[in-house]
């Protein structure tokens, strides 16, 4: 290992546990210097941290206290020092020795590192052709330059092509959905517009835990304070619900588009819609109003109908219906959690219908109830960042038939293969109706043994593969099963640019610190296997000159100050409307549907000719909902909510982070009863995919019948196969929502106590 004196302070903060050391007081006669930086580590959040350096060592992180708006951290952010300085940080390349997923790996060079990297690319290619190499990248850090899918996917194209999923483990459905009713995937509102509404609707919306874009809560805050009534429509009481919200109506997981649909057929019935934005705006209500009447099948679709399938008292379901549809404005905010479910892309496309039914769209203090999660890119006017030529792969296999063509512009590129059927492309290849035989993986920016659904699957699938990369900062469940591991740089150690909202805003990400030991950039990891390809064009340079360039053709006119200061805010005179451009110049600003208008009724969906993607939408009955025979089995709904201590599966190891909110997993009394749990008890959880054992929360926050394991605890098997780290995706399906969408949200497990005999 290398002596970690080499970095001063270093070995000292850890020793110490981390003690602060402030300014001044610390170790030499210079005082700190402060670099300003953006916090973005796929939390839901971009946010301001003051960093406080000292002989190179990072002493200590604040967070924003300027003048008005405030960029505040979030307490993750604050801790990102016990992330960069953690004992265990990947510290140089690693070749895996022994099996795969044993953990044995030795120490190498980066030199031979990426010789065996090159190599491999070389082989797959020629003994199976570039289809047969397959690269998955994350959200992980959220930069511009070092995180972007564009790295390696121009690195893998310009050295022959390869193999890249598609579809978002966070909204899949929602961009579906959007697309097809909006012809656009950019559908948020600034939050300050919120304090111009009469009303808020969170469904399935927790931003005081999922962060959900920086100020989120402030704003939240400042509706409640002026009187605006919130009401919160979740399984659990959160505390965005015990902090906000005037009312809480729970809901049975999976059945938010029943609720949806019958608050549509009280509008409908009470004749309380918006007719004229209807007749001016949209296309296909009528559609919809056969099918939600019952015209179309026999069917009406009451508040009685969805009560026998919601739990939500028909009543409730009535008044809601008609305080929406009165109170203008009202903002409807579709969290993305409902998506996460077997057809939850008919949850956003019924949001988005309800909010035109009420003439909600477009409008100061309304809500276009797209995704309550989205970065507003028209307010953003930046240079390119490193440009993917087209992959060879694509033009060989061609694009898939069953998805909307416009979906993936927003990201990642095109792609052959849902990323939740990865597993089984892998494990079956052309034999499986599937386009190649996959060889090959590099992994970037992402945990997939613990964040793709079947996690018992997903070991098997990366045990046929013959090569693995992981580039990584901690030896996570998925860098356990790479043949060889890189070790990058925290988010301290680099140059990079993000984006922040709620007020917009250019973030530089200013590098404070040295890379602490033989750990690299992944710009610099993706330059210098460029060359051991023999690619003399990939990159021309440096991150910062990448930076400078994408800040280009923004509007910040002084760049060293840009860098001084970490963020430029984005002045508006007014918060920014989705849409309103479309809503009060409808003839020279068309949707960008093929109608140019809401498309209640899609024919680019009915044109795919899948029967389980109707062209309105409409309330289709989950797998494994509670009328599922497995139910008698398994008679639990598993959810697997974000927590205040995680992004993901970054911060699991950090310890400040970990004693904020031991990992269990939630039930409720009624049901702990029954099953003699006791809070505190170890409990396993179990369905015919995995098992875990983990301490249990016996709480009157969830509604019975429901259970809550917060994702991204790391997976950790024992010998007998059991999960003892409480990954939730042990538990779920890998097989995605028809559009696309990870059906997370829905799985049916069992709960039971565990002897004490049985606990080790």
């Amino acid at each position: 290992m290398r002596n970690r004196g080499h970095f001063p302070g270093v070995a000292s903060i850890i020793a110490s546990g981390m003690a602060d050391v402030s300014p001044g007081k610390a170790k030499g006669n210079d005082p700190d210097k402060i670099e300003y930086t953006t916090c973005s580590s796929h939390c839901g959040g971009s946010c301001l941290l003051k960093v406080y350096v000292k002989d190179g060592v990072i002493t200590r992180i604040e967070t924003d206290d300027g003048h008005e708006i405030q960029m505040r951290a979030c307490l993750k952010g604050r801790a990102q020092r016990q992330r960069v300085y953690a004992p265990d940080r990947l510290q140089y390349p690693l070749k895996r020795t022994g099996a795969r997923g044993e953990g044995k790996f030795e120490r190498v060079s980066w030199d031979e590192a990426l010789d065996i990297v090159a190599a491999e690319l070389k082989r797959v290619r020629k003994e199976h052709g570039p289809s047969a190499i397959v690269y998955w990248v994350s959200g992980g850090d959220q930069g511009i330059v070092h995180d972007t899918w564009s790295r390696m996917s121009r690195l893998l194209c310009l050295s022959g092509g390869f193999s890249q999923p598609w579809g978002v483990h966070s909204y899949e459905g929602g961009i579906f959905a959007e697309i097809a009713t909006y012809g656009s995937a950019w559908v948020s509102t600034t939050r300050d517009d919120l304090l111009r509404s009469r009303l808020i609707i969170l469904w399935g919306w927790n931003p005081i835990d999922t962060v959900c874009d920086t100020n989120t809560s402030w704003y939240l805050t400042q509706a409640r304070e002026s009187g605006i009534r919130i009401i919160s429509i979740d399984p659990r009481h959160t505390d965005t619900t015990a902090i906000f919200a005037d009312q809480w109506i729970p809901i049975r997981p999976g059945t938010d588009t029943a609720m949806l649909i019958a608050m549509a057929y009280v509008i409908i019935d009470e004749n309380l819609q918006d007719q004229a934005f209807l007749d001016k705006y949209t296309v296909g209500f009528d559609v919809f109003k056969e099918y939600v009447t019952g015209i179309e099948d026999g069917i009406p679709k009451t508040p009685q109908w969805a009560e026998g399938i919601t739990r939500v008292p028909a009543e409730v379901i009535r008044k809601l219906a008609r305080e929406y549809a009165t109170t203008k404005p009202a903002a409807l905010m579709a969290g993305i959690a409902a998506g996460r479910t077997a057809y939850g892309e008919q949850y956003h496309r019924a949001a988005i219908t309800l909010a035109a039914m009420t003439g909600n769209i477009g409008i100061a203090g309304g809500s276009a109830a797209g995704r309550a999660w989205s970065i507003h890119v028209p307010l953003y006017r930046m240079g390119s960042a490193m440009s993917v030529p087209p992959n060879p792969v694509d033009a060989e296999l061609g694009m898939p038939k069953d998805k909307l063509l416009a979906r993936n512009f927003y990201v990642y590129g095109t792609g052959n293969v849902n990323v939740f059927r990865m597993t089984d492309a892998i494990l079956k290849g052309k034999a499986g109706g599937y386009p190649a035989d996959y060889k090959m993986l590099y992994v970037s920016n992402a945990n997939i043994v613990n964040q793709w659904p079947n996690t018992n699957r997903t070991v098997k699938a990366l045990e046929k593969l013959e090569f693995i990369v992981v580039e990584e900062q901690f030896m996570t469940a998925t860098a356990r099963y790479a043949d060889i591991v890189l070790p990058t740089t925290t988010i301290f150690e680099r140059n990079d640019i993000t984006i922040g909202v709620h007020p917009p805003f250019l973030g530089c990400r200013n590098k404070a610190i040295e890379p602490l030991y033989e750990s690299k950039p992944q710009l610099q990891i993706a330059n210098e296997l460029a060359a051991k390809l023999g690619l003399a064009d990939y990159n021309d340079k440096t991150d910062d000159e990448w930076v400078k360039e994408i800040v280009k053709g923004s509007d910040v006119t002084d760049y060293e100050d840009f860098r001084k200061q970490g963020i430029h805010r984005i002045k508006l005179e007014e918060p920014y409307v989705a849409f309103s451009q479309e809503i009060q110049d409808p003839d020279n600003h068309r949707f960008g549907t093929p109608s140019g208008k809401i498309e209640i009724f899609s024919q680019q969906i009915a044109d795919l000719g899948n029967p389980k993607l109707p062209p309105i939408p409409k309330y289709v009955e989950p797998w494994e909902s509670v009328n599922d025979p497995l139910a008698s089995k398994y008679p639990l709904q598993l959810i697997t909510t974000h927590c205040k201590r995680r992004a993901h599966t970054q911060f699991e190891t950090v310890p400040w982070l970990r004693e904020l909110e031991p990992h269990a997993i939630r039930i409720n009394s009624a049901d702990s009863l029954t099953r003699g749990i006791k809070d505190g008890d170890l409990v396993k959880v179990f369905n015919d995919r995995g098992q875990i054992v983990l301490p249990a929360k016996v709480t009157e926050r969830i509604m019975p019948g429901v259970v809550d394991l917060p994702q991204g605890a790391w997976f950790k098997p024992d010998k007998d196969g059991v999960d003892r780290g409480g990954c939730a995706n042990v538990l779920t399906r890998d097989e995605p929502s028809p559009a696309g969408a990870m059906p997370s949200n829905t799985c049916l497990v069992q709960v039971e106590k565990v002897s004490s005999g049985a606990t080790r």
